[in-house]
């Protein structure tokens, strides 16, 4: 039975096992989107707000399965939207196809309505595979490559389909003739291991070490038991970067935690006390938070050769799949018998658990917003999926919650942009409706986006076998990361006219979409609405009224950043007596925690 090129496109991704696309109807995929309707029993359809919410879950669903996640849009504006979640995650190293219409070919070039130039704007998110189907007949290897190319190279690749090209006759097999190709599906993920001398050359620089640190990036979240391992042989202690967050468990007393602005003290004091430096299937970017050039030995494995000694000098770089290469270092490695390193770096773990907690104890106005993490961290369920968003939640999400064994978690890394923590968690839903769900979530964020995309969850979430998605909305009034670089980097003070946020009812506004509204102003009320959150028999937005003059303190202020926060209050910032408090308490805790 003769079929046009839309059926078969959308055939084709399900021969490549895509059977959910995100998107937004527009009159330039017509075709495609009549095919949808075709194939329901193939392909869902998952209709968000916006285009840019679509890239967002595709990479969403990309993190969390590890296939292929695919968006959908119209021509001009609709491509155009796409280009924010594209680049997360393009950034981010997720698989991912972008599928956009186009103008009818015999338009193209006449300055036509909604007519851009789609390949130029795609060109650089996706450099690795952009290209326009002019014709049917060439349906079948764009779709084979573009989808091959996103898996190997773990990137986005983009495919533009004029919207006469879609109501055309199908081509499903090319003639045999001269210009043709002939492609298939099928892709597996190869097994990347060092060269054996390699192995040996890392393992002697390894084994020479007598304070070894490693760091896991997302690259390690496949290779937790080989990480464990490794460090338990080397005495040594695991920093996290932030897509590293769910690569080890948080319980182990030798993991430190969050790296970076957003870390912890003892992975600050982890990198600034080690000999050598073991990276593990991480390109964390920020050097000064990395030893000192020339003070540790490096030895870095990446799965992608171009991120390999690029941070800091490395002795050995190893290109090679995270655990297949530990598996085959490990057998090279001594057990190290002084332990006084790992000793040290546990006590220091210890120590930095009783700060945070007194430090989420202390008052606030109305209440702290580590409290609210702290609370959560005890009660978080079994295997279930953390999204956060950029900005002070980032913070919070960081140091605050401690991960286990079966969880999931993802943030914008790279890009750090605002805006995914909702859609990455609806994501989330729809790759595993059996589990919990929860979106960590600022208030900008979801004056963003994040409020019309619950109009997303209320379409759907009653398909979900476990209803339970839960969006924390941190309720400071305030762009409060940008505030706090405001002081910290720049000595300004906070400027009202571009920080303040306009109050919003967000609980009030769940009751409205069908869900659970909780708000919270009381700090003795905040584990108890964790509680009710997680028993609800459908979607909760729960409001934390929180006090946006807590400082998400570095874990190592530098002189510079104490003289702009100085001139910050100074300059009479608006808030500067209330700041003096807060960071007063969380400074003493660093000294004297619990106290």
């Amino acid at each position: 039975m003769s079929q046009i090129v839309s059926d078969f496109l959308l055939h084709r991704l399900n021969e490549w096992g895509i059977n959910r696309i995100y998107g937004y109807p527009g009159d330039g995929i017509n075709g495609i989107v009549g095919a949808l309707d075709r194939l329901q029993d193939r392909i869902e359809f998952i209709q968000t707000r916006h285009e840019e919410m679509a890239a967002f879950m595709a990479c969403a669903h990309a993190k969390f399965t590890g296939e292929v996640g695919v968006c959908l849009a119209t021509s001009g504006p609709g491509a155009i939207h796409l280009l924010n979640g594209l680049y997360d995650a393009k950034l981010d190293h997720q698989p991912v196809v972008a599928i956009v219409g186009q103008q009818s070919r015999a338009a193209l070039g006449g300055d036509y309505q909604q007519e851009v130039d789609l390949i130029s704007l795609f060109k650089d998110v996706a450099h690795e595979y952009v290209h326009m189907c002019a014709t049917p007949a060439q349906v079948r290897h764009l779709i084979d490559r573009a989808v091959r190319i996103a898996k190997t190279e773990r990137t986005v690749t983009c495919l533009i389909f004029p919207n006469d090209v879609q109501e055309l006759e199908a081509v499903e097999k090319p003639p045999r003739a001269h210009g043709t190709l002939h492609s298939s599906t099928g892709y597996t993920v190869p097994r990347v291991i060092p060269h054996q001398q390699d192995l040996q050359q890392a393992a002697e620089v390894l084994n020479r070490g007598k304070k070894v640190a490693i760091l896991v990036g997302a690259g390690a979240l496949g290779a937790t038991d080989e990480v464990i391992q490794v460090a338990e042989l080397l005495g040594a202690g695991v920093a996290k970067a932030l897509l590293g967050k769910g690569a080890l468990p948080d319980e182990l007393p030798f993991v430190t935690g969050a790296i970076g602005l957003l870390g912890t003290k003892p992975s600050w004091e982890l990198m600034d006390g080690c000999d050598t430096l073991l990276m593990i299937g991480s390109s964390f970017p920020y050097s000064e938070f990395l030893p000192e050039e020339g003070q540790a030995r490096g030895v870095q494995i990446d799965l992608d050769g171009r991120m390999l000694g690029i941070r800091y000098p490395m002795e050995v770089n190893l290109v090679g799949d995270s655990a297949e290469t530990l598996r085959a270092l490990i057998p090279l490695l001594t057990r190290k018998t002084n332990r006084a390193w790992r000793e040290k770096i546990e006590k220091d773990v210890a120590q930095w658990w009783q700060v945070l907690e007194s430090r989420a104890m202390h008052d606030a106005d109305p209440i702290n917003p580590q409290r609210v993490f702290w609370e959560l961290s005890s009660r978080l369920p079994d295997n279930c999926i953390i999204s956060s968003d950029s900005g002070s939640a980032a913070n919070w999400y960081a140091r605050d919650l401690k991960i286990r064994r079966g969880m999931m978690c993802s943030l914008s890394g790279g890009l750090a942009t605002m805006g995914p923590g909702v859609p990455y968690a609806i994501a989330a839903k729809f790759a595993f409706p059996d589990r919990v769900a929860i979106a960590l979530v600022g208030d900008g964020a979801m004056q963003m986006n994040g409020n019309s995309e619950l109009i997303t969850a209320a379409k759907y979430w009653q398909q979900w076998q476990d209803p339970r998605l839960i969006v924390l909305v941190l309720n400071n009034r305030d762009l409060n990361q940008v505030t706090w670089e405001q002081r910290v980097m720049s000595g300004d003070p906070k400027f009202e006219g571009s920080q303040s946020l306009p109050d919003f009812p967000y609980a009030r506004y769940a009751e409205l979409l069908g869900f659970k509204g909780i708000r919270v102003d009381r700090p003795e009320s905040i584990g108890p609405a964790w509680e009710e959150a997680l028993a609800a028999d459908r979607p909760v937005i729960l409001e934390a009224y929180t006090d946006g003059n807590v400082p998400p303190l570095p874990p190592h202020i530098k002189l510079e950043q104490a003289k702009a926060y100085v001139s910050a209050l100074l300059h009479r910032d608006p808030e500067a007596i209330n700041i003096i408090k807060q960071s007063i308490k969380e400074i003493k805790e660093s000294w004297l925690p619990g106290n």
